[in-house]
């Protein structure tokens, strides 16, 4: 059974959204079978891994509110192995219109549960919110990714989320872990950078992902392109990171019976 695991930040621009395209990108180049649900109206991870949006028949909504079987909703992408589930502005009514379900805060769960065995990883890309669709996002996950910039405020609403958290594992999902918090837009030359990176090691320490992710400007360039930065550019810094980033999430979930010998994860910083 795959491993779904939640990418979640109430803040904007923290890199949740790139985390989630190039990190499932990364996965299947690895030769694992991935989907990714775009669980953001914004729908940008659907735009960035190629899907017109425009063109979107069935999206996650239907099968939120039930009037579909999520496989047909999903949509390959140019890459073997990595699926999507494409959002739609429609989403934003799915806040409202989930009040009155019965079971509202599990429709995300119960669209995924048919769908784990045939992937290896799911990951929910988030919108930028703790509203009912993140909250179905994290009650249906295994464990959640908190992207952190290494910019000013980079702890700003950290709490908030944590707590949110806190009161999905005691109330509807128990299980729920967090897979790491993870380090974005990291630029070495820069002393808030590096301050910003010790002040998140001190506060969270085993739970901060050995991988940082570099600030590059291929990954912006290839998401203009409806692509992955492995595809855009293969050798780039951010292809570099985001596949070290993949490697380590596949070594920490590996029984020590099955890991390789020897295995690199390979920090971006």
């Amino acid at each position: 059974m795959g491993k779904t695991i939640a990418l979640a930040n109430q803040k904007g621009g923290v890199g949740k959204t790139t985390t989630t395209i190039n990190l499932a990108a990364s996965l299947a180049t690895l030769e694992k079978k991935v989907l990714v649900i775009d669980a953001d109206p914004q729908a940008n991870a659907s735009s960035g891994l190629g899907v017109d949006i425009k063109e979107v028949e069935c999206s996650i909504y239907e099968c939120i509110m039930g009037e579909v079987d999520p496989h047909e909703a999903i949509y390959t992408t140019d890459i073997e192995g990595l699926d999507i589930i494409a959002s739609h502005i429609d989403l934003v009514g799915a806040e409202i219109e989930l009040l009155k379900q019965d079971n509202r805060e599990r429709r995300m769960y119960n669209l995924i549960k048919p769908l784990k065995d045939e992937y290896d990883y799911v990951l929910i890309d988030c919108s930028p919110s703790l509203g009912n669709i993140t909250v179905n996002a994290l009650t249906a996950a295994d464990s959640v990714i908190i992207p952190v910039q290494c910019e000013y405020f980079a702890l700003e609403g950290i709490s908030k989320l944590l707590n949110t958290i806190k009161i999905i594992k005691t109330r509807l999902n128990p299980l729920l872990e967090i897979e790491g918090f993870l380090l974005t837009m990291y630029d070495s030359r820069l002393r808030l950078a590096n301050q910003v990176y010790d002040e998140v090691k001190r506060h969270f320490q085993e739970l901060v992902f050995d991988t940082v992710i570099q600030r590059n400007v291929k990954i912006s360039e290839a998401q203009s392109h409806g692509q992955p930065s492995i595809l855009f550019d293969a050798d780039s810094a951010g292809s570099r990171n985001y596949l070290a980033l993949a490697k380590e999430i596949i070594r920490r979930n590996t029984p020590a019976a099955q890991a390789p010998q020897t295995a690199g994860a390979g920090a971006g910083a």
